[in-house]
């Protein structure tokens, strides 16, 4: 009896220490944190565009002369139908669109003895327009100002037969003007197309071909040069 009795002890045991290893087998391992993403690489930024602003290559049919103090050069804008008549413009090869930027003026023929009488009132609007060569219509800009007084001109211009060596004509009011120009355009031209003068005794208003109207000056080009033209593949 005592030796069965101890067999069963020992048997008990045995099957003791086995079910504590299957339990301990079959407990779970932690879960283990899953690495964090890298967040993706950022992409470059593309460099902005080179933009150009240069003075513009231009063929001016009618050139006023050069201002004594600003040292530009004012040229008449004509009433003009023929774009080819006008003033034109080269436009360099460049990327997408161009903006033709200048200074537009209306027209004064300066007299001291009637700003002396105070009777030298104008009022001026001048139009004009910027054509394609193909007489397609760009744009219009406009000029509109009031002259009473010497202080109201712009610049004296070079060049005349009198004692100072100015001539009568000069430029009042300054409009800033930018036109963009569609993409592809290789020139344009400016041309006049109407001047309203308003005097104290009287209105003018003027459109005959071959008119001077308006004056512009500091012609500029703003424009994004062409991407480099890629070398050919050569073949072995």
């Amino acid at each position: 009896m005592g030796a069965s009795r101890a067999r069963v002890v020992v048997v008990a045991l045995l099957i003791a220490a086995s079910v504590a290893s299957v339990a301990g087998q079959t407990r779970r391992a932690p879960a283990r944190r899953a690495p964090a993403r890298r967040a993706p690489a950022a992409k470059p930024v593309p460099a902005p565009p080179t933009i150009v602003t240069e003075p513009a290559m231009m063929t001016c049919p009618q050139v006023l002369g050069e201002g004594v103090r600003t040292k530009r050069v004012f040229c008449d804008v004509a009433i003009g139908r023929d774009p080819a008549g006008g003033i034109l413009v080269t436009v360099p090869p460049h990327a997408g669109q161009a903006t033709l930027l200048f200074d537009l003026h209306n027209r004064h023929t300066y007299s001291e003895e009637l700003v002396k009488l105070k009777r030298a009132y104008n009022r001026y609007t001048a139009t004009i327009g910027v054509l394609t060569l193909d007489n397609t219509l760009v744009a219009r800009a406009i000029v509109q100002n009031e002259f009473r007084t010497g202080a109201d001109l712009v610049d004296r211009v070079s060049g005349g037969g009198g004692p100072d060596g100015l001539k009568a004509v000069a430029p009042t009011g300054t409009e800033s003007i930018a036109i963009v120009l569609p993409a592809g355009t290789p020139e344009v031209s400016i041309l006049g197309e109407k001047l309203t003068v308003i005097r104290t005794d009287g209105v003018d208003s003027f459109s005959a071909i071959g008119r001077p109207v308006a004056l512009i000056s500091n012609v500029m080009l703003s424009y994004e040069p062409p991407p480099p033209a890629t070398p050919p593949v050569r073949r072995r």
